[in-house]
């Protein structure tokens, strides 16, 4: 199986570097070309992966051609190679926001395989989520292999499209918001007379572990919260603030306005 990127952004060279390191594919089985010549250079030589000068090169070498291309470059990209992608007919493997099947299809005709793929930033670290969606030409083995390729740095579900936004609202833009759930417990620790990088770490690996108990004990969340909170005591105490000032109406609201964005995104 050779695969080739067309983009070699972050999040293209950690999906490379999971797959090198997981088995799935050698290095010299994958190849990319980028804009930036110098910043897919740069990824050849970390991972072992072929550079190449053209995106033409790229399809012509590959069974699968990723898409690794910001949504507004994606008709101009697919311009130059989608006559020679419905010619070859690769399994094409779209990891670009907003860009939807039907916006795929027009561009490279009903006959192309075409697997869409909403990764979010924690694949950097191996620990991804990604929602995968095929077209009706693409059969099951090739969704199974994009799982099994996304799986290499995190998790990967395949769901039917029409869930996708809601998808990349919980998965791909909560990473942001935990983020600045992060930030604002190590500000109140900080208030409190704990160092910066005292309440970071402690926030941070607070999250973290409250993340994977979540995961391990697949409990209800509000399970846990029970088994946290005593009553009368602290932890109840911050809840109520928590509740009284709006925090999970909150972040209720946030999931749906970026849905609401999501519907905004055009990619022509």
């Amino acid at each position: 199986m050779r695969i080739g990127f067309i983009g070699a952004g972050n999040m293209a060279g950690a999906i490379i570097e999971g797959v090198i390191a997981s088995g799935l594919v050698a290095a010299d089985q994958i190849c990319a070309h980028d804009i930036d010549a110098a910043k897919v250079r740069e990824l050849a030589r970390r991972t072992g992966i072929v550079a190449f000068a053209g995106n033409q090169e790229v399809v012509a070498a590959s069974d699968i051609v990723v898409l690794a291309v910001k949504p507004q470059y994606m008709a101009a990209l697919l311009e130059e190679v989608g006559g020679q992608i419905v010619a070859k007919r690769p399994l094409v493997v779209s990891i670009a926001a907003g860009v939807t099947l039907g916006h795929l299809d027009g561009w490279l005709g009903p006959n192309t395989p075409v697997v869409r793929v909403m990764p979010n930033i924690n694949a950097t670290v191996g620990q991804g989520m990604a929602a995968v969606a095929g077209n009706q030409v693409a059969s099951e083995a090739q969704i199974a292999s994009v799982v099994e390729l996304f799986a290499a740095v995190g998790r990967a579900v395949v769901l039917e499209e029409r869930l996708i936004p809601a998808f990349s609202a919980v998965a791909g833009a909560a990473p942001a918001w935990v983020f600045l759930f992060v930030d604002a417990l190590a500000r109140g620790a900080l208030a409190a007379g704990m160092t910066k990088q005292a309440a970071r770490e402690a926030a941070t690996q607070a999250v973290l572990g409250s993340a994977v108990l979540l995961q391990a004990t697949g409990e209800h969340p509000w399970q846990l919260i029970d088994k946290v909170a005593s009553p009368g005591g602290t932890t109840v105490a911050g809840l109520n603030v928590l509740e009284d000032r709006g925090f999970s109406a909150a972040v209720v609201a946030a999931v749906a306005a970026a849905l609401a964005r999501d519907a905004q995104l055009d990619p022509h």
